[in-house]
């Protein structure tokens, strides 16, 4: 396929060398809302890029990954910077689908304030409920945009409703639109796009009533969030309110995360023709209303051991803080580490040094080393323009940084610094995988620690007991990429295989073993029995061994053989081939021959004793039980618990939770949880979440339990 390429878009990239000229915003929506869309034309708008690219013919700045590209849709946390009015904006265009959250956490690590775009036909969904929650939680300024407002079943009126229920107090248009006109409702004045370019204009005078309603709530609605405690009393008393105060008011309170702005917009699209409408309103609502870096706290900082460090701002003249928020491994080019720096300037050539901790549960094990910065670039979509230095509160792109990954702290090679990690939710869809051949399982290895280092929200499990290779992924589209990436950009070809979930074996009651090895077929013979008696132990007991030896019967020198020999039989199964747990084993009687007994011929007694008594009692299948706690609307309770139960599961109990939403906690077997992220997705149309842990091991119901070590034999 030929590269697509953007007219302009290489050119010379915006420069910022204050952070107060400096704005991040993070474009935060579902699928289909516009995201990439809406990127396209305010680059257009500015002169970024000569015309805006199509998702659907792959040529858009943001989604330039291959897999974006075929699949269109965003996938990656991409960086789209633009310039106006003196000010340089970052756009971080962040995917709308919830297997790909990781990338969206850092694009909200990286912004200032958050554009939540909402499609004017399609409404709000239930992630979008929860990431403005989420945002709230750390006071992210915030604004919406309506888009695709041209559309025949677009509704502006009824979603923007559909926000004010959703986000609460403080959720107020701007401005109003009439078919291709715009009406500033501070301003009062009017815009027409008819004619493709922005054309003051009279409004029509059949909307003036539900122009003055509207602008009465916003008025208000910025005076309740005013620091001027008089000006709601002077409003009420009919007084003409300035206004250029009010838009100064606006502009406070949207830095204070106290108002949210709505605008809107539209875009030609496909078949339908059209003006592009209200891109220049939302850029002069994202110069003047949104926070510059200045007014946007650090997040909390320590040294590499733990002690807090004060004190730390958006200064370009202070000491070295960056964070990789988003690392790219491409086999030419090398890795790119994407950097948010939030003091000092970075520069090229110089030795910093580069922190990661707290995600060795991930695969990312803690590392501090120093490393030398190549050279600095400003990303746009695909491609990198050269900079000179990215100061406190910009983004830039870093190439070949060997050690960093994402989330890595970037600092002053003299003072070591740790910025803590944002929030990962965790991984919770394993996929078993093999290579497809020895070529494919020679470069595998590689392809996988480059993927771990990239994402966050990957965690690879190399199981020893049931020898799968496992990748907990964040759902099925994340797994589809991942596995996609292996093969395009590493040329690593695997393929799932089935899950085997970790079976466990015990006892079902007391029973006595002989073990007896004896071989005397000339030369130097072998000869040990062992008498063991063996007792099941309650659940996560493990195992002991006790020695009663009377006599010397058995020398003492081939009592640890006997244990040895026990253990390693446990290891292998005695009846369905999981290995054995929760026994105490007691020797209590044997024979040794002064010249044929030896250590491998008392492990192997051992071994043979415990077989000995397994034949002679039943031997319970031991299954792995996890705690969960699922997270969800309360309309979906009823089906969560009804669902948990078919699922063998034992629901304990629930809690309210603020927001409208129900914690279950329930018991259910691993056996049953292995695609439960994508099962819950599907129920709750993208809203639970949950979390699990090991418990404890528990008998598999018998009928199951037949028909596992079956087709276990038969394996």
């Amino acid at each position: 396929m030929a590269e697509k390429t953007h007219p302009g878009a290489a050119g010379r990239a915006p420069e910022a060398v204050r952070p107060d000229r400096i704005r991040n915003v993070v474009l935060v929506g579902h699928s289909g809302a516009g995201k990439t869309t809406l990127v396209e034309a305010l680059l257009a708008a500015t002169g970024t890029i000569q015309r805006p690219g199509r998702v659907e013919d792959g040529s858009t700045v943001s989604d330039y990954d291959e897999v974006e590209v075929r699949q269109h849709r965003s996938v990656n946390l991409s960086v789209a910077p633009l310039e106006y009015g003196g000010v340089k904006v970052n756009l971080l265009d962040t995917p709308g689908y919830a297997d790909f959250v990781g990338d969206l956490r850092a694009g909200l690590r990286a912004a200032d304030a958050a554009l939540f775009v909402v499609s004017a036909v399609d409404g709000v969904d239930g992630l979008t409920r929860m990431l403005w929650e989420e945002c709230a939680q750390v006071g992210m300024p915030r604004a919406v945009v309506i888009t695709k407002i041209d559309q025949q079943r677009g509704d502006f009126d009824e979603v923007l409703a559909a926000c004010q229920e959703a986000f609460g107090e403080g959720v107020l248009p701007c401005w109003f639109p009439v078919g291709d006109k715009l009406f500033g409702l501070l301003t009062q004045t009017c815009f027409d796009y008819a004619s493709g370019r922005r054309v003051e204009c009279e409004p029509d005078p059949q909307y003036l009533d539900r122009i003055a309603e509207q602008r009465g709530a916003l008025i208000e609605g910025i005076i309740q969030e005013s620091e001027d405690e008089g000006l709601m009393d002077r409003y009420l008393a009919g007084e003409e309110i300035d206004v250029k105060s009010l838009i100064a008011d606006l502009e406070k309170a949207v830095a204070r995360g106290g108002f949210y702005p709505v605008l809107c917009t539209a875009v030609p699209h496909g078949d339908r023709p059209g003006p592009v409408i209200g891109m220049l309103e939302l850029l002069e609502v994202i110069t003047q209303a949104f926070p510059s870096p200045l007014e946007h706290g650090l997040p909390p900082v320590t040294t590499v051991d733990g002690r807090p460090v004060e004190g730390l701002r958006c200064d370009p003249d202070g000491p070295l803080l960056a964070e990789v928020v988003k690392t790219v491994s491409d086999p030419y080019v090398g890795r790119i580490s994407l950097v948010r720096v939030f003091s000092g300037t970075l520069r090229p050539d110089t030795v910093v040094h580069v922190s990661g901790h707290g995600l060795a549960d991930r695969g990312h094990e803690d590392h501090d080393v120093d490393e030398r910065i190549g050279a600095l670039s400003s990303p746009l979509g695909k491609h990198q323009r050269t900079v000179d230095a990215c100061v406190a509160g910009d983004v830039c792109a870093v190439a070949k940084l060997t050690r960093a990954e994402t989330g890595d702290t970037i600092s002053d090679k003299d003072r070591p610094l740790l910025m803590t990690p944002w929030q990962m939710p965790d991984p919770l869809l394993p996929v078993a995988i093999e290579a497809r051949s020895k070529a494919d399982e020679d470069k595998l290895s590689q392809a996988l620690a480059r993927l771990v280092a990239e994402d966050p929200t990957l965690r690879l499990e190399n199981n020893s007991e049931t020898r799968q290779l496992v990748l907990w992924c964040m759902g099925e589209a994340h797994a589809d990429v991942l596995l996609d990436r292996l093969k395009t950009r590493y040329g690593v070809e695997v393929q799932t295989v089935e899950l085997r979930v970790p079976l466990r074996e015990t006892f079902g009651g007391r029973a006595q073993g002989l073990g007896r090895h004896v071989k005397q077929s000339g030369g130097h013979g072998q000869y040990a029995i062992c008498h063991v008696e063996v007792e099941p132990l309650g659940s996560g007991e493990g195992f002991e061994f006790s020695d009663k030896i009377v006599g010397g019967v058995v020398p003492r020198q081939f009592i640890p053989s006997v244990e040895k020999g026990v253990k390693t039989q446990m290891a292998r199964g005695v009846a369905a081939g999981y290995p054995v747990v929760d026994i105490r084993v007691k020797l209590y009687d044997g024979k040794a021959h002064s010249v044929d007994s030896s250590d491998m011929a008392f492990q192997t007694a051992g071994a043979l004793a415990l077989k000995d008594a397994a034949s002679k009692v039943p031997m319970l299948l031991l299954e792995p039980v996890d705690e969960i706690g699922v997270l969800v609307p309360d309309e979906y309770v009823g089906a969560v618990m009804s669902d948990l139960s078919s699922r063998r599961g034992r629901v304990l109990g629930s809690e309210s939770v603020p927001g409208g939403r129900t914690m279950i906690r329930a018991e259910v077997p691993q056996l049953e949880i292995t695609r439960y992220a994508i099962d819950l997705r599907s129920m709750t149309q993208g809203t639970g979440t949950f979390n699990r842990r090991f418990l404890r091991y528990e008998p598999v119901p018998s009928h199951l339990a037949d028909k596992m070590a079956a087709a276990r034999q038969q394996a």
